[in-house]
């Protein structure tokens, strides 16, 4: 059965949010502490391994994104992306800077740094790589490594103008508060979907603020994010 396609998820009913659970303490997302996290870290297993029932006619293609948190003067913050309305995959979605791993990465760390180049211009020496979370595995089959980074300013992107609209960044502060994490369901005909959604009201890069709303596959890995570091 071919699974709905979502395409508004800002009309998909919220059930409700996790504010039952504490945030991340700040001082667990000082660099310091983030650095000694991913160091000490044992195998562990993600709450959300991938987003549900998978279109098995399709092979598993590997590929990675960065999780890259820009040290400013108030903290941490998210790099995201928001995709041109265009394209026939996410058009419009906010997601992390990656992509399909090609056959000449030298493994997941290589991909998300050359895919961040690609899409942003964010240049590989301003990034320095501090972990992996476990894969997660989307609906049409990409086995993604969320690769962890720390990056200092100044970033001086360049856009690749026919994927990437714009780039921003979100607290990592709001985004390791569950009571931000808001829960979407609905049922179809031959089963049910569900997915977690951020939406965040900030500046984007041209100082105007509106609402950002994040959700799907990038929301689910934030949320894995969460939980590896408030454990």
């Amino acid at each position: 059965m071919t699974l709905p396609r979502i395409t508004d998820p800002r009309a998909i009913p919220v059930v409700g949010d996790d504010a039952h659970l504490p945030p991340v303490a700040d001082e667990r997302l000082s660099v310091p502490a983030l650095r000694q996290r991913f160091a000490d870290a044992a195998p562990w297993v993600p709450p959300i391994a991938g987003d549900g029932r998978l279109h098995h006619d399709r092979e598993p293609s590997p590929a990675a994104v960065l999780v890259a948190l820009v040290a400013r003067d108030d903290g941490l913050r998210v790099l995201l992306t928001r995709r041109t309305d265009h394209l026939r995959d996410h058009a419009g979605q906010i997601s992390f800077p990656g992509g399909r791993t090609e056959p000449e990465d030298g493994g997941p760390a290589a991909t998300a740094l050359r895919e961040a180049q690609e899409e942003v211009g964010l240049a590989p020496t301003r990034v320095d790589v501090i972990g992996q979370l476990p894969v997660y595995t989307t609906i049409t089959r990409y086995v993604v490594t969320p690769v962890v980074a720390l990056v200092q300013p100044p970033l001086a992107l360049q856009l690749d103008a026919f994927e990437v609209a714009e780039a921003f960044e979100v607290p990592l502060a709001f985004l390791m508060n569950p009571a931000h994490h808001r829960r979407h369901h609905f049922h179809y005909e031959g089963g049910q979907r569900q997915f977690l959604s951020m939406p965040w009201q900030g500046p984007g890069a041209d100082g105007v603020e509106r609402e950002y709303f994040i959700w799907g596959a990038t929301a689910a890995m934030l949320r894995n994010l969460y939980h590896f570091l408030a454990d």
